[in-house]
């Protein structure tokens, strides 16, 4: 494990901006970089103007289709963005008449992204006359050119980044392309389907024509935002409130409520945390085991007899793709055991391979080896081919991966066949005699960067005073949600005496706080792993959030204990 450092955040903006509210929401809010009152207020009137690139052509090309009748085919992404947005796509075309089917690509068969496979699948399965990829497509010169080449037009809707110029589609939305003035370049995939189909159903009221109400599919928008972590700017926040608003009332997709049913969460006591940890894990799963057109099926379902049984196969899968991430995590940490890691000698990125592994995993197990060592970390399955690894990166604060996957393959373009990402997470291919020369590589790369980059940081919002430890301050906190990606849930710093304390399953820590003259109760899960605790001292430093303990029907604050030292 490494040392961290606990670090009160700086203020990116003025505490005194923000009015009507208490000072220590007020200091949270600055310590985010909230600029303004108005970003107090999510409301869809304050969602940035519709100026993306591309917008019209894809617009005027979707709408001249549905009125042609011909025939659409979405192509999509196996997570849930790729999910959210190609069950967002069709459930408004069709609402506006349109003819439209979908086409989930099989990961380990076809690979990422709108390939020459996936438009020849197309053709032989739907014949379409237009095909719209969501979450997908930036990259995929080869494949728009196969799908011009079989007779059809193309829109890439995607979010990804590159530094390439775009494939030769008739048309291309994403924020994240060259010379696109949109303001937000956070939006998920789901964020640009949805300001596609709101600009679309626009068009067509203007027109006089039949259209859709996009907002009713919020709960969509908010899914596949959060699952995908997507940074929470002030236009994120606006879309995932509203959606999760939205399936609070009910007033969401039937597979939303069954998949919630089933893990015994109440809708209207959902959280935006609760779409990344309950609701995202259980549709990812789909495409990490099996077909994520399970996953999209039970977002298209009608009602909660349809959507229930395929509710209980993705959870059913889910706990499958749990069973094998921690056998797989395990014998990565046996491997790294190996390798006799000390604190003060983990390498500088941790890249792994075993012909055993399963694709669909490795990127939860790099994202659980990065969280335990604080490094850049690749975990490789074997592909299907024999020839080929298919790699998932993720990555720390700091050290952009995608990037540096990029400057891999510039330098050494025989090292990676396929790549693709963001700043915190990338997919790549390479070949499998590859594999030793780009771990040298990639690791050289990375151990010259800063050293400090590895120094982990936990970043507080410092002291609570003592009369702030109650359940109104709770309530301010869960009020100024949603919390997530670069708009972290509050946590805060103290020390403590101990009252009293007990062991939960010889694993968890219960504990009986005082601050001053206040009695408050707190838990550290897996404790005994984690950390070092000698009740004897009578003391303890604690790094925490604030959350409703919910007992015998009544309520009661209690510390969660992010982190604990003496």
């Amino acid at each position: 494990m490494t040392q961290i450092k606990i670090q009160q955040r700086p203020f990116l903006t003025r505490p005194d901006t923000f009015q009507g509210v208490p000072s220590f929401i007020a200091e949270i809010l600055a310590r985010r970089g909230v600029e303004s009152q108005q970003e107090l207020e999510l409301k869809l009137k304050h969602l940035h103007p519709a100026n993306l690139r591309g917008l019209d052509t894809a617009v005027e090309l979707i709408d001249k289709a549905i009125d042609q009748q011909k025939q659409i085919v979405i192509v999509g992404d196996y997570d849930a963005d790729g999910a959210t947005s190609t069950a967002l796509m069709v459930l408004v075309l069709k609402d506006m008449g349109a003819k439209v089917e979908y086409l989930v690509p099989d990961r380990f068969k076809y690979g990422y992204g709108l390939t020459p496979k996936i438009a020849e699948l197309a053709q032989q399965n739907y014949q379409p006359d237009l095909l719209i990829t969501v979450d997908n497509g930036i990259s995929s010169h080869a494949g728009v050119a196969t799908a011009q080449g079989l007779g059809m037009q193309v829109i890439i809707t995607d979010h990804h980044l590159t530094t390439k110029d775009t494939p030769c589609a008739e048309a291309v939305v994403n924020p994240n392309q060259l010379g696109c003035e949109f303001s937000s370049k956070a939006l998920a995939g789901v964020g640009v389907a949805f300001y596609v189909l709101a600009k679309l159903a626009s068009y067509r009221i203007q027109q006089g024509k039949s259209s859709a109400k996009v907002t009713q599919y919020l709960d969509l928008v908010a899914l596949g935002t959060y699952a995908d972590v997507a940074t929470l700017d002030y236009n994120n926040r606006i879309l995932i409130d509203a959606g999760l608003k939205r399936i609070q009332q009910h007033q969401c997709r039937a597979g939303i409520l069954a998949l919630l049913d089933i893990a015994k969460r109440d809708a209207a006591r959902l959280t935006a945390q609760d779409l990344g940890f309950v609701v995202g894990p259980r549709i990812n799963a789909a495409g990490r085991m099996e077909s994520m057109r399970i996953g999209i099926e039970c977002l298209l379902a009608e009602d909660m007899a349809a959507a229930y049984p395929i509710a209980e196969q993705l959870n059913q899968l889910n706990l499958e793709r749990r069973q094998v991430e921690t056998a797989m995590k395990q014998q990565a940490l046996n491997a790294l055991q190996h390798l006799h890691l000390e604190t003060d000698n983990i390498p500088t990125a941790l890249i792994m391979f075993d012909a055993q592994w399963h694709q669909g995993v490795i990127g939860i197990v790099a994202g659980r080896l990065k969280e335990q060592f604080h490094r850049p970390s690749i975990v490789f399955a074997p592909d299907e081919d024999g020839i080929h690894l298919k790699g998932s990166a993720r990555s720390i604060e700091g050290i952009h991966i995608r990037d540096c996957i990029e400057q891999v393959a510039e330098q050494y373009p025989h090292l990676v066949s396929h790549f693709g990402g963001h700043a915190a997470a990338a997919g790549l291919t390479l070949k499998k005699e590859h594999f030793d020369e780009f771990k040298s590589v990639f690791s050289q790369l990375i151990a010259a960067l800063d050293e400090n980059l590895f120094q982990e940081t936990l970043w507080t919002d410092g002291h609570l005073k003592e009369t702030d430890f109650n359940l109104a301050t709770l309530d301010w906190i869960e009020h100024m949600g949603p919390w997530g990606q670069k708009f972290p849930l509050p946590q805060f710093e103290g020390r403590f005496t101990i009252l009293d304390h007990r062991w939960l399953k010889d694993q968890h820590l219960k504990l009986k706080l005082a601050c001053g003259q206040k009695s408050l109760d707190a838990i550290v899960f897996n404790a005994m792993d984690r950390f070092e605790f000698n009740p004897m001292l009578g003391y303890v430093d604690l790094v925490y959030n604030l959350e409703r303990n919910v007992f015998n029907g009544s309520t009661s604050l209690q510390l969660q204990i992010a982190h604990l030292t003496q």
